[in-house]
């Protein structure tokens, strides 16, 4: 069984594969263009790609969504962190946060897995933990080096190797959800 992951992003592809990997599954990369719905809600959005290409393709599709709701800030960037990361970056948020004390943020990833004429899947990551007042570390995308989760001795996402985030991130609990759905009801022809 092939599994693919519809994503341009290779930061998220190979957190998603390391992942994987370690589960001896293996997962294939989807460079394409999927739609992406406006909406208020990850799960909306991730479903409803995964859904369309599975349709479209005739595979089975995994979609990631992702959002960092800063609470001080309303639950701002949420569904449009990556238009936020594009639009005004690490800077921007940061000086949106410039006399904040209430640093309080948290990542969730949503990850749907569709197969044509079958019901979407959702699996669900979050990490809770805090925006840093300044850029740290050059590991990882997005705003990475910003989010310093609550259990990870001090460092920041973009300090952390890959293998290391993932024991923390958002996306490696969803992914590794996912991944261990699969093994108990997948046909067992996934192994690499």
């Amino acid at each position: 069984m092939s599994l693919f992951f519809a994503t341009k992003n290779k930061g998220k592809f190979r957190e998603a594969k390391l992942v994987f990997e370690s589960l001896g599954l293996k997962l294939t990369m989807l460079g394409i263009d999927k739609i992406e719905i406006q909406s208020d809600s990850l799960e909306e959005v991730a479903s409803y790609a995964a859904r369309e290409l599975a349709e479209r393709l005739n595979l089975k599709v995994i979609v990631e969504d992702a959002g960092l709701f800063i609470r001080s800030l309303n639950g701002f960037p949420g569904p449009y962190s990556a238009y936020a990361f594009k639009t005004i970056g690490l800077n921007g948020i940061l000086k949106l946060m410039d006399s904040v004390n209430d640093r309080y943020a948290y990542f969730l990833s949503i990850v749907a897995y569709a197969e044509p004429e079958k019901p979407v899947k959702i699996f669900q990551g979050k990490v809770e933990g805090s925006i840093t007042y300044e850029p740290r570390g050059s590991e990882g995308f997005g705003f990475d080096p910003i989010f310093q989760p609550l259990k990870a001795d001090g460092k920041t996402f973009a300090e952390m190797t890959g293998k290391e985030k993932n024991r923390f991130s958002h996306r490696a609990e969803a992914f590794r959800k996912l991944a261990l759905w699969i093994r108990e009801n997948e046909p067992l022809d996934h192994k690499s």
